[in-house]
């Protein structure tokens, strides 16, 4: 009888729960994301965002930041200074409670911010959660008060020696009118990977960043590590997201940077004493955005002073809503488009929107709902039709008459027109590209007779529709010959677009049955076929047939002519029998020449009967076989590129004289009618 194993039961000892902060130290990716360089940065965003909100809500106007040589971090700022009176539910200072409880802020039920960046209350808890040591100094009611953590558990630092305590030490006394915090971190590397590493410049953009939000906030950043910046760095912004995105554009502007703001409320339900209760929010709306002459789209989005660098619920706002007026006002009617909107091609999508677009979209409202901890997408959906509403009317006044300078909205439009055609372009040459490239190990075509070996010993030979098929494949040596009939008209490749080739069936049965693409991207290595024979009829619809064919080999598969790898088969025109010989001749001067041979003796002319070829559906298998295809007995000839030039001009011509364009065809002839002798004209 087996053993029960004690170690692996499943009872109630077996549920475990993690108080305070053992959570985060658990599962730190659910706070900060991972454990890497991304997660220790976060520790940062954490604490800037806590200086931010007091310079937002008007409370400071500095936040510093210091990199040390022991590799801990310190923000401050002067604001109004962390409470530090007792907090009546815990006993202990309010300043002790933001760092060791989860979700204890003044950043709810609208407390102390209207609104914040550190919207979770989790940030400073998180950081102490993940330090090995945290110390935390607040200038508030005429004194410097210090409170440090070791490990999570609050208390003193003396020397190298720590007390634990809940009491708060008084450092220095300092004017009242001085406030301020001060928290220096020294992350825990028991928790993050040894190669995690603070990097100074995106520090040194994001407060950027959060000085363009801020108008007026002063932002400084020291670092004092070996091999740090020399300088700190300082900056200051008066402008707004105006600013921002005059900072953020590279290159010649195509527009004036737009602004538009506004105002709206909406309605959520949030819990208030342990219901459910509807509460209206304000939700203030401000954007910047610009046109430059490249080609990179730049947007960034902010929740009250957060960067969200996964957009959310008011970027898919600014998104839909631009992308609408464009197609509804900017473009309506736009005469660049008049040809892609007979084909439905002409609305703008996103990305034609924005093409050299910079832009900022900015959304400050009380406790937002994000999508994941780390604050990255916002997810609050009321905020999308509160944007959209904003950006669509005051953009539709700017760009109507009256509003913008119309120099700057034109060309705006030619912008965005151009960036239609480009697109459709594009995409129309990228499905070519795909579909040339596709032909060569698509399935072969059903009306293929093929051969049974492959290689440079086989040959392809083209015939003229299922009449000369039928012949043609039972004289054939099945064994290297593969016969393809050209049932329809020929694309004539030397005036067809790309796409009018590769939709054409013929071309396509020939690309496909060769099987080595076609245009730039044809690899005369990956021929199914050492050689191609064209067998026309000797009249002149066959003329025609060969030159569209040596046109369309000459555009689409010019390596297997320069190889000398294409050849014309040459079927007599006249064929007669005399006594037990038969003589073939493939024009009438041969076919002369030929009588005045036979009737050097006592025979006469007209007793030698000669049966013309009107098709080489009218020959028997026997005659076919002597002239077309027996290797032996027919005769081949190469084409040269010199050939597929001249039949290239022959195929324009034939357009033009036997063409469906009445127009061109009467222009050609009364140019040239001056070369024709008019005394041979029966008129």
């Amino acid at each position: 009888m087996a053993t029960k194993n004690t170690s692996t039961s499943y009872d109630a000892d077996a549920i475990q729960t993690l108080e305070g902060l053992e959570a985060v130290r658990k599962r730190p990716g659910m706070y900060i994301g991972g454990t890497g360089s991304d997660g220790l940065m976060h520790l940062v965003w954490e604490l800037i965002d806590n200086a931010v909100d007091e310079a937002s809500a008007g409370f400071a106007n500095k936040v510093d930041l210091t990199l040390h040589r022991d590799k801990s971090i310190e923000v401050s700022d002067n604001g109004r200074g962390i409470p530090i009176d007792l907090h009546s539910g815990r006993k202990v200072s309010a300043l002790e409670v933001v760092f060791t409880e989860l979700h204890a802020g003044g950043k709810f039920g609208g407390g102390a911010y209207s609104s914040s960046g550190g919207l979770h209350g989790v940030g400073a808890s998180v950081v102490n959660a993940l330090a090995a040591k945290l110390v935390a100094e607040v200038d508030r009611d005429g004194a410097t008060h210090l409170l440090g953590f070791k490990e999570r558990v609050a208390g003193q630092f003396t020397a190298s020696k720590f007390k634990p305590g809940h009491k708060l030490e008084k450092i220095k006394k300092i004017s009242k009118n001085k406030t301020g915090t001060r928290i220096r971190f020294w992350p825990d590397f028991d928790i993050f990977d040894p190669a995690a590493t603070i990097d100074v410049e995106e520090i040194c953009s994001r407060l950027t960043q959060a000085c363009f939000l801020v108008p007026g906030m002063k932002a400084t950043v020291t670092d004092k590590r070996t091999g740090g910046m020399k300088e700190p760095f300082s900056f200051v912004s008066r402008g707004g997201l105006a600013d921002l995105v005059e900072h953020l554009a590279i290159g010649e502007g195509v527009s004036q940077t737009i602004t538009c703001a506004g105002i709206d409320h909406f309605t959520e339900k949030v819990p208030v004493n342990g219901k459910m209760t509807d509460v209206e929010r304000e939700c203030t709306v401000d954007i910047a955005l610009r046109w430059v002459k490249g080609y990179d789209t730049t947007v960034v989005s902010f929740v009250n002073t957060i960067p969200t660098s996964q957009g959310g619920t008011h970027l898919a706002g600014f998104d839909k809503s631009l992308t609408r007026l464009v197609n509804n006002v900017v473009l309506k009617d736009n005469r660049k488009l008049a040809r892609l909107a007979k084909e439905n091609k002409h609305k703008a999508t996103k990305d034609d929107v924005q093409e050299g677009l910079v832009a900022a979209v900015k959304v400050t409202f009380p406790e937002p709902q994000f999508r994941g901890q780390t604050k990255q997408e916002l997810g609050t959906p009321a905020i999308e039709g509160i944007v959209s509403r904003v950006v669509y009317e005051q953009l539709r006044e700017w760009f109507e008459p009256g509003g913008g300078p119309r120099s700057h909205v034109k060309a705006i439009a030619d912008k965005l027109a151009t960036a239609i055609q480009n697109r459709v372009a594009s995409k129309q040459v990228l499905e070519n590209k795909r579909k040339a490239a596709s032909l060569g190990s698509t399935g072969m075509p059903e009306k293929l007779a093929d051969c049974r070996v492959h290689g440079p010993d086989s040959e392809l030979i083209l015939v003229e529709g299922d009449s000369a098929a039928g012949p043609a494949k039972r004289g054939r040596d099945s064994e290297t010959m593969a016969i393809l009939p050209l049932r329809g008209k020929v694309v004539n490749a030397a005036k067809a677009s790309q796409k009018q080739v590769l939709d054409n069936a013929e071309a396509k049965a020939l690309f496909t049955s060769v099987g080595a693409g076609a245009g730039r991207d044809f690899n005369i290595e990956d021929a199914r076929y050492g050689r191609i024979v064209i067998l026309c009829d000797a009249d002149v619809d066959g003329s025609h047939i060969r030159c569209l064919l040596l046109t369309l080999i000459h555009q689409y598969m010019k390596p297997m002519l320069e190889a000398g790898n294409v050849y014309s088969a040459q079927p007599p025109l006249y064929t007669t029998k005399v006594g037990d010989e038969i003589y073939r001749v493939y024009s009438d001067e041969e076919r002369e020449a030929v009588l005045d041979e036979l009737c050097k003796g006592n025979r006469k002319r007209e007793n030698i009967k000669w049966q013309r070829f009107k098709g080489l559906g009218e020959m028997n298998v026997d005659e076919l076989r002597y002239c077309a295809l027996d290797p032996a007995t027919r005769t081949l000839r190469r084409i040269t590129m010199d050939d597929a030039q001249e039949a290239k001009d022959a195929a324009k011509m034939f357009d033009i004289l036997m063409g469906n364009d009445v127009a061109v065809r009467r222009d050609f002839l009364v140019k040239n009618s001056a070369l024709v002798d008019m005394t041979t004209l029966d008129v």
